[in-house]
């Protein structure tokens, strides 16, 4: 008896000692909150972006960013073409990461020929195009949420935003700002 209680008083001061049983995460590694990605909103053009020479970051009167000053366009010239955009973040193990972003669009088009497609790629998830928008999507900015989902491993996630335009079906122009990466 005298030694199990020992044993216990013991291991009763051992969990005092270090704040209690460990669960997860330590106080040292990343916590799983806060938005990770250094230029969300073009402010610093495209740096943190990987682009086409002619994805253009702008602030704009007439057409003004969602927030901030910028925001990154494309298409726009009715020409045959693609313009690509994209960005890799790294997410700690145990995080939950959220991918949100703003778009707005202006067209003269009539037909569905010019895209906006949005994709997600995740370490050990075949890449997956999440969005499909078209010059239906509204001239208004409206904002749209890709999740990830929780891994046990740190993992590398890709956003990108590529659009296709093809020439004599009228000018779509397809704005982005505030790509936020969340984690949670």
């Amino acid at each position: 008896m005298k030694a199990f209680v020992t044993t216990a008083w013991a291991a009763a001061l051992l969990l005092l000692a270090t704040g209690g049983l460990s669960h997860g995460r330590s106080a040292a590694e990343t916590p799983c909150t806060g938005q990770i990605h250094a230029n969300p909103g073009f402010e610093l053009g495209t740096t943190g972006w990987t682009a086409s020479p002619r994805t253009v970051v702008l602030g704009d009167v007439t057409r003004p960013a969602h927030t901030g000053l910028a925001y990154a366009t494309f298409a726009g010239l009715d020409v045959t073409r693609t313009d690509l955009l994209r960005t890799t973040v790294t997410v700690p193990a145990g995080c939950d990461l959220t991918v949100r972003f703003w778009v707005r669009t202006t067209t003269t088009e009539t037909t569905r020929s010019d895209y906006l497609n949005v994709g997600l790629a995740v370490t050990g998830i075949p890449p997956k195009t999440r969005f499909s928008l078209a010059f239906d999507g509204g001239s208004q900015w409206r904002q749209y949420s890709m999740p990830t989902g929780t891994a046990t491993t740190e993992r590398t996630v890709t956003a990108s935003f590529l659009a296709s335009e093809t020439a004599g079906n009228g000018v779509t122009s397809f704005d982005v700002d505030d790509v936020t990466f969340t984690l949670s």
